[in-house]
């Protein structure tokens, strides 16, 4: 399963997620595709997408943690990694 959340895409990429995912909410893509398409799907958005499109996706792997988070361009979020767990912040203040 691969969940993106995306600030804007391009037209072009927009059209071909249309044929992996359903659009649920405006932005927000989610697909029940196979591991070994969801990475070649992944690095697809990866090389396509300008660091304006500022995109989370979420990809189900099969071990611990059992998901996967990349962070591309300004997502408006905070990706952290806390002993290979990862957790994105809503709001992060530095302490």
């Amino acid at each position: 399963m691969v969940v993106v959340i995306a600030n804007d895409l391009p037209p072009a990429v927009r059209g071909r997620m249309k044929l992996w995912f359903i659009e649920p909410r405006a932005n927000v893509f989610v697909s029940g595709i196979k591991d070994n398409i969801a990475d070649g799907v992944i690095n697809y958005l990866i090389n396509s997408c300008p660091v304006t499109s500022g995109l989370l996706v979420f990809q189900k792997v099969n071990y611990p943690p059992y998901y996967k988070i990349w962070g591309i361009g300004d997502t408006k979020r905070k990706i952290a990694s806390i002993d290979g767990l990862q957790l994105i912040f809503e709001k992060f203040q530095d302490i």
